[in-house]
């Protein structure tokens, strides 16, 4: 029966709320296909086109996207009261348990014997000579062992804190004069090198690395002197991220996200992971403590936490590492001070990351607007933005110079927390405005607005994007952003703003599609008319990019498309809840996802309205998935593209992902993705790929 199937919707994945009727044929649950995600992270590890270094790499986001699985859904998977969300947690450890393993294998076999085929060595305490052991104590005397904290776990002592993500080594301690026995404890300090480089008994050019839990296993003699040690057992915690607060009776709502971050911090356990031969009561002890289940303790084969591995990019061997990227100057931009906004006046502009330059476009931007005298105002959005980042540099420096700056920080963008409350802070000192958007509703669309005073009066000039305004995840991420002056845009979002400061009941926005008012209604008004257009025997095709797919309106509103012949094409990274290829429903809907060197995260909408050319369809690129939280719980920005030129370009990244055959997953209809491979004699981007093929074009470009 409908009811039986359960949607995971909402920012805490209410999984009490039944799929409407129809819909249960053509889901995925949502958790499932996540995983699904993850493995294809893993199979880039697996692949051997992909380079050694890369390879590890894949081995660390592998866990890193698993860790931020655990702090988001394992406790609400836990929580579930129905047989079917117990059953579902189940599910989840079965599908994980084949995909830990063949991260072990690949690591064991393909990434240690790959490194020492080319003089780098990753080695136990165990398998290091004596003089290796000898300059590791060295290093453990000098660099490590200040900063430990030996403790022991008795009736005596209170038990230990355990931070989230912490790897610790827990063992039996014996005190032998006493005739006592205990537990003891020493935590791996996560702030120090993971990786430790030794230089004994080694041949010219060789590299050996010991991890650092290694060093310290074998020197936790020296921390419990007289005391015989046994029994080491590697664990690894994970805490719930789920904090709820109440921010519509807020009446200091930083005081109330400050005491998020602290819960936070004391969260339950949801997740231990032990190393090799974990000693079975020392498993059971810290089970009983953390009141957890057997389904909830990982034994891992290999590492428990693979994250350090990010650490061996740095290792010199650039033949082991993907060829080296700088993302381009825009071709569309001039170089110059405020070449830009002449450049704005010219035409729309169009700018895709990483393959051109962020730096030279939207940081650019915003930093000319800054020291431009012309300029009166400068307003942003700010969800993600990192550390030392330019925008508040450049925005500090507008303040002081007495132009207006209104900066819409997202204080509630989970783990960033506590760097946006700093640069809020360092805002309002300077003399910017900073508001923390609507009540109850995260600000997650990526908007800036600059306003210069010009001989015919004022004018703006309005950056939307798809991604973060933040500098180091534009060069991974691959985003879209819209440069215009268009005043059908231009005033939109100066209402957007007035409405995300002051007080309104929404914004007045006839172009711009803003979520959580109007994105949903015109999203589905766009789909349906596409259905009529197939009806009328007028041209009709659907093409929709994201990230995520998983509301339920929206995927019933495809499954009507589709029953009308339209035909769909989706192109989706991560999770997707949207079963493709099911007669009478989902037959004329085709999904697939690109995973690569670089992480897909632009929101790019296509719809045919009658047209043939796809440079005549219309376009629409933005911040939100079709989740349900980006389309009810979240201010979200998605704006139509226009102009000719960007239209092609937007043409060009769909027509490229969509003949990928490197790159490229395709989900079929029993649920399952298949990894596509180029056919002999391949060319474009059937070979090559999604991301060399958008690199050969931009510099194809920059040479004209």
């Amino acid at each position: 029966m409908a009811t039986t199937v359960l949607a995971s919707i909402g920012d805490h994945g209410a999984l009490n709320a039944p799929l409407p009727p129809g819909l249960p044929a053509v889901w995925i649950d949502r958790d499932l296909s996540w995983l699904d995600f993850n493995e294809r992270v893993l199979a880039e590890a697996l692949d051997e086109r992909t380079p050694l270094l890369e390879r590890a790499k894949f081995l660390a986001i592998f866990t890193s996207n698993l860790d931020e699985f655990f702090m988001k859904r394992q406790a609400v998977l836990r929580n579930g009261t129905t047989d079917a969300q117990r059953a579902l947690l189940q599910q989840v450890r079965d599908k994980l348990l084949p995909s830990l393993r063949r991260q072990a294998e690949c690591y064991r076999r393909i990434i240690i014997p790959g490194l020492a085929e080319h003089g780098v060595f990753l080695r136990s305490w165990s398998e290091l000579t004596p003089r290796q052991q000898e300059e590791g104590s060295k290093y453990f005397k000098s660099e490590v062992s200040p900063a430990l904290t030996p403790l022991v776990i008795d009736p005596v002592h209170p038990f230990p804190f355990l931070s989230n993500l912490s790897t610790s080594l827990v063992f039996r301690l014996r005190d032998v004069a006493r005739d006592e026995s205990m537990f003891a404890r020493v935590k791996v300090p996560g702030i120090l090198k993971q990786w430790i480089f030794l230089e004994s008994d080694l041949a010219p050019g060789q590299k050996l690395l010991v991890s650092l839990y290694e060093v310290i296993r074998g020197n936790l003699h020296t921390l419990y002197s007289g005391m015989e040690i046994s029994n080491v057992t590697m664990v690894r915690i994970t805490r719930d991220a789920e904090v709820e607060i109440d921010d519509d009776l807020a009446t200091d709502f930083r005081a109330i996200v400050k005491e998020q971050i602290r819960q936070r911090r004391y969260e339950p356990v949801v997740r231990l992971e032990f190393g090799p031969d974990a000693d079975p009561a020392i498993r059971e002890m810290l089970r009983a403590r953390f009141d957890l289940a057997p389904v909830d303790l990982y034994e891992m084969q290999e590492e428990v936490d693979y994250t350090s591995l990010f650490e061996l990019l740095a290792l010199p061997i650039p033949s082991l590492r993907d060829h080296e990227w700088t993302p381009l100057w825009p071709a569309s931009i001039p170089k110059g001070a405020t070449a830009i906004f002449a450049a704005m006046q010219a035409g729309d502009l169009l700018v895709h990351h990483p393959y051109e330059s962020f730096d030279a476009s939207v940081e650019h931007f915003i930093s000319a607007a800054a020291d431009d005298p012309q300029t009166v105002s400068i307003k942003m959005t700010a969800y993600r933005i990192g550390d030392d980042t330019p925008f508040v540099k450049s925005l500090i420096r507008a303040a002081e110079r007495g132009k207006q700056v209104a900066c819409v920080m997202e204080i509630k963008a989970r783990f960033d927390e506590e760097r946006n409350l700093h640069w809020a802070a360092e805002l309002e000192r300077a003399g910017a405005h900073v508001t923390f958007g609507v009540s109850g509703l995260k600000t997650h669309g990526k908007t800036a607005l600059v306003v210069r005073k010009e001989a015919r009066g004022l004018r703006c000039y309005v950056h939307i994007g798809t991604g973060n305004y933040h500098v180091k995840t534009a060069r991974l991420y691959a985003d879209v952003g819209l440069f215009t002056c268009d005043s059908r845009i231009t005033e939109n979002v100066v209402n957007l703003f007035h409405y995300l400061t002051g007080h309104a009941d929404q914004p007045n926005c006839n172009s711009l599609l803003v979520a959580p008012l109007t994105m949903r209604p015109r999203m589905l008004d766009l789909i349906r008319r596409e259905i009529q257009n197939k009806r009328a025997g007028q041209p009709a095709r659907i093409i929709a990019k994201m990230n995520q797919l998983e509301d339920p309106e929206m995927i019933e509103a495809l499954c009507e498309a589709s029953e009308a012949g339209v035909p769909i094409d989706l192109i989706i990274r991560g999770f997707c809840c949207l079963r493709p290829g099911v007669p009478g429903r989902t037959e004329n809907i085709r999904i697939r996802s690109i995973i690569g060197r670089f992480l897909e995260h632009s929101r790019i909408f296509y719809f045919a309205n009658g047209k043939q050319d796809p440079a005549e369809g219309e376009y629409y690129i933005g911040s939100a998935d079709w989740m349900f939280r980006n389309l009810s719980k979240r201010i979200e920005v998605v704006t139509p593209v226009w102009a000719a030129g960007p239209k092609q370009r937007l043409w060009e990244i769909l027509y490229t992902c969509l003949h990928d055959q490197r790159e490229a997953w395709v989900l079929e209809p029993d649920g399952k993705y298949v990894q596509l491979r180029p056919e002999p004699g391949a060319i474009g981007p059937e070979a090559a790929g999604t991301h060399q093929t958008l690199m050969d074009l931009a510099l194809a470009r920059a040479k004209f």
